[in-house]
């Protein structure tokens, strides 16, 4: 049986078969994984060497901001800090003018972003 189609075959030199290319070409049609599963490994794990810095980064801004206190500081703050009664607190703030109140922008830490654009 023939072909409906017949195969053009190009002619090509016996030197052009053993060019890097063909030879490249060749393995291609052979192996579809260098085509398609080696570019992803490889993407997945570069991306993963990329992305520790960032991440790094990142736990070092948290860490900047919550660290954890000295006894001293602890105690400092424990001596500082006044007596809370609740009744006393509802009648302070209920004493205050609500109406009359200026909007102000907290002031951010040195080098954090301040929102902005």
């Amino acid at each position: 049986m023939g072909r409906a189609f017949p195969i053009k075959r190009i002619f090509r030199p016996s030197s052009a078969a053993n060019t890097i290319g063909a030879r490249y070409r060749y393995q291609l049609a052979r192996r579809p994984f260098l085509v398609f599963g080696l570019p992803f490994l490889t993407t997945m794990v570069a991306a993963s060497f990329l992305l520790t810095p960032v991440t790094a980064i990142r736990y070092e801004r948290h860490d900047r901001k919550v660290r954890q206190m000295t006894r001293e500081e602890e105690l400092s703050l424990a001596a500082n800090r006044r007596k809370v009664d609740v009744k006393e607190e509802y009648y302070r703030l209920a004493a205050k003018d609500l109406s009359d109140w200026e909007q102000r922008r907290v002031k951010r830490l040195p080098g954090e972003p301040d929102g902005v654009l």
